[in-house]
């Protein structure tokens, strides 16, 4: 399948001309999903006399990626193990449930089946052995040094039906997984938020970047700092203009526009937009259904290289059962100038795509047959899709989460003057799954790991 990646970029037609900023703030966060938002928590807690902003385009938090998942907490098994995906996942799940739990936020922790014909065995076994070797990642607390970072368990088809007797004669064996979850993502998100405003930060939706430079210290200005100027729209009013002196881009489908409106335009970076639908279930086949089940991806050109974990069964806080999601890789819009594609096309157009096919629902039905035989066609009612950033198109492999750092010298084309201070922007790329299971971790090594060992800062 040939699907081309978007390489646009913010303000690419100009609109916006450079303005000196107004005001300045230390921290600056643009993207109110639960990865944003996890920062701008970590921020506020780490530097509490700092000024900590978060905006966001959309009217509440996790409108996009954050609010159109299976809010499943993954337990860490699918990517290599040297990976970000599986450390950030590992140390990210430890957290999440310590957080849940402290903060009264809504999950529960029902393990998962992957189930496994005959033919499938090796995948499983696979995941098992890797499992035993996950050791646990940095900044995991000695308490739990000696325990399992990644406990599994391999068992017969016939252990399988014990815990769920729906499942398919077919499925020969399963790998259960127990720390596997799911959780309340708006609760999550609205509990963050308020440790964001309860700690002096502010959050600021509506509120839309329509242009990012570097700066330069300017008496004219009044800022003898470096940093970036954003330009942010709020409603339908004119821009603004503030010197960020630290900017953390999570801004998740939009992510790339920023980065590739400072880089020549041969360096950008295209993103691809998969698009996955989910299914209600009301109906036979699921009886008494209690843990999430997961067949085997199917994989690309390598054991990671899958673009999607299969359409499996979750459960949300009420017991309702879904399917999902499938993958459907959305074709951005194309203009011609003098015969050659250009990249102007609007980067929300996958805003277009969130009503879920109800054409593609019969492949879906036949996915789940595969495992659980007697569900009924007439059972599956569309529910919601959900668009993913995908660094690679269709068979391109596996793809780690990607954090870039720059500075605003780099993009003057001279050296940092010595002793300056490093005002870096972070640009959180393709941060699909496991990101909300990898959100508080995320936030750590962004803040522990990348900030404070930037300046030798020590947390306040």
């Amino acid at each position: 399948m040939n699907v081309r990646g978007l390489a646009a970029a913010l303000n690419s037609n100009g609109r916006y001309a450079y303005k000196n900023p107004e005001f300045a703030v230390d921290y600056l966060i643009i993207g109110g999903g639960v990865v944003g938002l996890a920062i701008a928590r970590q921020l506020v807690r780490s530097f509490p006399s700092k000024s900590t902003f978060l905006v966001e385009r959309h009217d509440r938090a996790g409108e996009e990626i954050s609010s159109r998942n299976s809010e499943v907490i993954h337990a860490g098994l699918y990517y290599p193990i040297d990976s970000l995906k599986t450390r950030l996942c590992i140390r990210g799940r430890h957290l999440m449930y310590e957080y849940c739990q402290e903060h009264n936020v809504p999950h529960k922790k029902v393990g998962k089946l992957v189930v496994a014909r005959d033919d499938q065995r090796a995948y499983i076994e696979g995941l098992y052995a890797k499992a035993g070797k996950m050791g646990w990642p940095l900044h995991s607390p000695p308490s739990i040094s000696q325990t399992s970072a990644l406990p599994t368990r391999l068992i017969s088809g016939e252990e399988a039906r014990e815990l769920e007797p729906d499942l398919s004669r077919n499925i020969a064996a399963a790998l259960w997984s127990p720390e596997t979850g799911i959780v309340d993502s708006h609760s999550l998100m609205e509990s963050f938020e308020t440790n964001i405003t309860d700690g002096g930060g502010e959050v600021a939706y509506q509120t839309r970047v329509v242009r990012v430079d570097p700066y330069k210290p300017e008496t004219r200005s009044g800022f003898n700092d470096n940093g970036w100027v954003v330009q942010t729209v709020t409603g339908d009013g004119d821009s603004d203009a503030m010197l960020a002196r630290t900017l953390i881009n999570c801004s998740g489908l939009a992510a790339h526009l920023i980065l590739n409106s400072l880089l020549p335009k041969a360096s950008r970076i295209p993103m691809y937009y998969g698009r996955g639908s989910y299914a209600s279930y009301r109906g036979p086949g699921i009886k008494n259904i209690s843990h999430l089940i997961y067949p085997c991806p199917d994989t690309g050109r390598t054991v990671h290289g899958f673009q999607s974990l299969g359409t499996h069964l979750t459960l949300d806080m009420q017991g309702k059962i879904k399917f999902g999601p499938d993958l459907d890789w959305l074709q951005p819009p194309s203009s011609q100038n003098n015969c050659e594609i250009v990249d102007d096309a609007d980067p929300d157009f996958w805003q277009n795509h969130l009503i879920p096919d109800e054409t593609r629902l019969g492949q879906m039905i036949d996915a789940v047959k595969q495992y659980l035989p007697e569900v009924n066609s007439e059972g599956f009612q569309p529910d919601y899709c959900g668009v993913r950033p995908k660094l690679v198109g269709p068979q391109g492999g596996f793809r780690d989460f990607e954090f870039h750092t720059h500075y605003p010298h780099t993009f003057f084309g001279s050296h940092m003057d010595p002793g300056s201070v490093r005002r870096p922007m972070i640009s959180l790329l393709g941060i699909e799954s496991p990101g909300l299971t990898s959100s508080l971790a995320i936030a750590e090594q962004v803040v522990e790991d990348m900030l404070c060992k930037e300046n030798g800062q020590a947390k306040e």
